[in-house]
């Protein structure tokens, strides 16, 4: 070996057999072999690096020499590679190579992943045998395609499946091969009626799946598709020159056209119902039509809308008042218009009704029993006569208050109290750490977020999660915690179910750096915390599909008009630098704070969405921020301000070690601008894509 050694650093052979020299040269050695192995970890990253990329290009000679390098190395990441190389021909493959696939990578998230590509393969193929040996076994078994086809399965195997194949077709929200056939399957078979046709049809329309809706139009036959098409192209000339309500598929598809109508111009919609159709129209048609122009209006925060919610029910038959034909999402609509216009106990009587309305599943999410328990508080009669229905109320918030988060807080704080901080678990032994830190699936997604394959990482991560109890949920946790990949940390430690450690929820990386910023410009860093964990989960390298950067996803121009702001010489490039992304981003949401008056609603709101928009959105009625909230017309904005509220109001309780009231935070109120009042900042950009108004959260 010194020999060897000798050669290596070029040293003659008579001095490295020296004492001196052979104990040097073997040091050199060991430092160099250690030099070595990353590098050697390197190149084998690099080959699966190469493999996605080939997978990506579609390059099946290149990534099938590669998944034979990687398998004969055997990397951890090897059956990464050898799922992308066999999906790249599932269509050509047969059932022994894909069960010897699931024999090389048994449990793990490929063999579940490869399943259920494999059945939905088998579905397209009508393979039923395969199929039903095969689908019991799906674990993650979330594939509304997949369900589908095992109730074609089950169709062909003679069973009765009408009712759960009803349930499937109409969860479907986007069109696929699977579903269709089953709904054509029982179309023809006279399982499916044309009502349940009309009414998915009717839901298509309603949220513009355009595709979804040609799709459906085909169970109904030609003289619905053609006219759906014209529908889709120009509603306002096909109401104009072809519209009738001589029978029932007519009048359908007017109320059809009044509700693309009104995705375009409300306005406009509500005149021609209140000059022709509204008339013209058999009551269920138009009852309808006025719900989707109510929807509408609610979402423009239009002041008619309250009315228009109140013309749709008033066509209702007596039998059908309490629960219309009508979508959730249209009555959720309706509530919130009801809480944003409603006067006196008006607003608590229509809200009440729009919830009860609702679907079970719908009227029994958070959101609606806590809105549901403050109409019953509000409605509730003076003394003992209105003690039942205070005490319904009470239990309704009383279930509420122990849940984490925003409504849980809210509901704390209406019986009286702000929600108490959870008692922190016991401390994981020895054996829960080592469990964690030796489960294969985690160290795979720990190895694949580590070499850059964040989708895989992830995927593999939250496969591996799944049927753990809590205390393996906070192992788990802990070791992202540790690794310092908080992304992963958070989503394990949040799917616990009465164990709570809200360190591991709510972490706070970056401290050195954050917390004498804040201080330095006057901001709450339990607020700039929340923000933060809503917009990147702490991920430095964080990038949205618009071209947000880093920990507070900031988009280049306003990265550019902030750096000018505060006297920051910025270049592009250091956008991605952290200490940078956490100074533009702080500078910026104080100076949304400042332009709305301190408001943490608002400033939330304008961080998401851009300023412009919660500057008219607060145009109106004086609200409580409560209801003001839940009336922001963006799904992805609400629900945003909502945790960035919620989770600010967790950090400031950890960082003073007592609870903090949400409501506090919020703010009591939420009206117009005093006009005698200066804007702060009038040229304050925007952080959405100005092409496209997308937010630039992740």
């Amino acid at each position: 070996m010194l020999r060897a050694l000798s050669r290596l650093f070029r040293i003659p052979h008579s001095r490295a057999a020296s004492r001196p020299w052979a104990k040097l040269l073997l040091i050199a050695a060991s430092i160099a072999a250690a030099m070595a192995v990353p590098a050697a970890a390197q190149d084998r990253d690099d080959a699966i690096r190469q493999a996605r990329d080939a997978f990506v290009k579609r390059d099946r000679l290149k990534l099938s020499a590669l998944r034979q390098q990687v398998l004969d190395s055997r990397h951890p990441l090897a059956p990464w590679v050898d799922y992308w190389e066999l999906t790249g021909r599932l269509s050509e493959v047969r059932v022994d190579e894909v069960e010897a696939f699931y024999a090389r990578w048994p449990g793990s998230y490929v063999e579940d992943r490869l399943r259920n590509d494999w059945l939905l393969e088998l579905g397209r193929r009508r393979d039923w045998a395969n199929f039903t040996r095969d689908q019991p076994r799906f674990r993650m078994n979330d594939d509304r395609e997949v369900t589908c086809y095992a109730l074609l399965a089950e169709y062909a195997a003679g069973r009765d499946i009408r009712d759960g194949a009803r349930r499937a077709w109409m969860a479907q929200t986007s069109p696929d091969e699977g579903c269709q056939a089953l709904a054509q399957t029982l179309t023809d078979a006279k399982l499916l009626s044309g009502d349940d046709a009309w009414r998915k049809l009717r839901h298509a329309v309603e949220h513009n799946r355009q595709k979804l809706a040609r799709n459906t139009a085909n169970l109904l036959g030609d003289d619905v598709v053609k006219p759906l098409g014209e529908i889709f192209d120009n509603p306002a000339k096909y109401l104009a020159k072809k519209a009738s309500a001589r029978n029932g598929t007519h009048a359908w598809l007017s109320a059809l056209a009044i509700a693309r109508l009104a995705s375009g111009d409300v306005d406009v919609a509500a005149k021609q119902l209140n000059e022709r159709w509204g008339t013209m129209l058999p009551p269920e048609q138009a009852a309808w039509a006025w719900a989707i122009v109510a929807r509408q209006g609610a979402l423009g925060l239009h002041p008619d809308s309250l009315d228009w919610q109140k013309k749709a029910f008033s066509l209702l038959k007596k039998r059908e008042a309490d629960r219309p034909d009508w979508s959730d999402e249209t009555l959720g609509w309706m509530t919130r218009s009801a809480l944003r216009l409603g006067q006196g106990s008006e607003r608590w009587t229509l809200a009440l009704r729009d919830i009860e309305a609702m679907g079970t599943t719908e009227r029994n999410e958070p959101v609606w029993q806590y809105w549901r328990a403050r109409a019953v508080m509000a409605l509730a009669k003076p003394g003992e006569a209105g003690n039942v229905d205070r005490q319904e109320a009470r239990k309704l918030l009383e279930a509420l208050a122990p849940q984490l988060g925003y409504y849980g807080q809210l509901a704390s704080e209406d019986l009286g109290a702000v929600q108490p901080l959870p008692p922190r678990p016991a401390p994981l032994t020895a054996p829960e750490r080592q469990a964690a830190q030796s489960h294969p699936g985690l160290q795979r997604g720990l190895m694949a977020l580590a070499a850059g394959l964040r989708s895989e990482g992830a995927r593999e991560w939250n496969f591996s999660l799944i049927g753990m109890s809590d205390r393996e949920l906070l192992a788990a946790s802990q070791l992202a915690c540790e690794r310092e990949v908080w992304d992963r940390c958070i989503n394990s430690s949040d799917r616990t179910r009465a164990e709570f450690d809200l360190n591991q929820r709510y972490p706070m990386p970056h401290r050195e750096q954050l917390l004498p910023r804040a201080s330095e410009i006057g901001l709450d860093p339990a607020y700039a915390y929340g923000l933060i964990r809503q917009e990147s989960r702490f991920y430095v390298d964080a990038r949205s599909a618009v071209g947000a950067s880093g920990l507070m996803q900031v988009m280049p121009s306003t990265a550019k008009w902030t750096a000018k702001k505060i006297g920051l010489d910025y270049r592009p490039d250091m956008l991605s630098d952290r200490d940078t992304n956490l100074r533009l981003g702080t500078a910026y949401l104080k100076l949304a704070l400042d332009d709305f008056s301190g408001s943490q609603t608002l400033a939330a709101a304008a961080y998401n969405a851009g300023p412009g928009r919660p500057r008219r959105w607060r145009d109106g009625p004086v609200l409580e921020a409560a209801i003001w909230t839940e009336n922001i017309p963006f799904n992805e904005t609400r629900d945003y301000v909502k945790k960035v509220l919620s989770n600010a109001t967790y950090y400031a309780g950890l960082m003073s070690g007592k609870p903090a009231s949400l409501k506090a935070r919020m703010g009591g109120s939420i009206g117009p601008r005093d006009s005698s009042v200066p804007e702060p900042a009038p040229d304050l950009p925007s952080r959405v894509d100005p092409t496209t108004g997308e937010g630039a959260s992740r």
